[in-house]
């Protein structure tokens, strides 16, 4: 299945739908999903690696990690 990739405003979320996980096809790291900047053009593909479900299950404020994350790539948070 192919990744799915979505955008929100200088940022591009990629995952798997289908719960594998990803592999960046320039840099060669595995992810659960990756947040990148646009303007970084990074690929996916789906690895054969299924995402550890206790891993998921132990994120429970992942998308504010992410908010936060998205932030300081952007420069908007000072992160001392």
């Amino acid at each position: 299945m192919p990744v799915v990739i979505e955008y929100q405003g200088d940022l591009v979320h990629h995952y798997s739908s289908t719960g594998f996980k990803i592999r960046n096809t320039t840099t060669g790291g595995v992810y659960d999903d990756a947040w990148d900047l646009i303007s970084n053009g990074y690929d996916y593909e789906e690895t054969e690696e299924k995402i550890d479900q206790d891993e998921e299950e132990e994120q429970p404020n992942e998308l504010e990690e992410y908010a936060e994350a998205g932030k300081i790539l952007l420069g908007e948070e000072n992160n001392e």
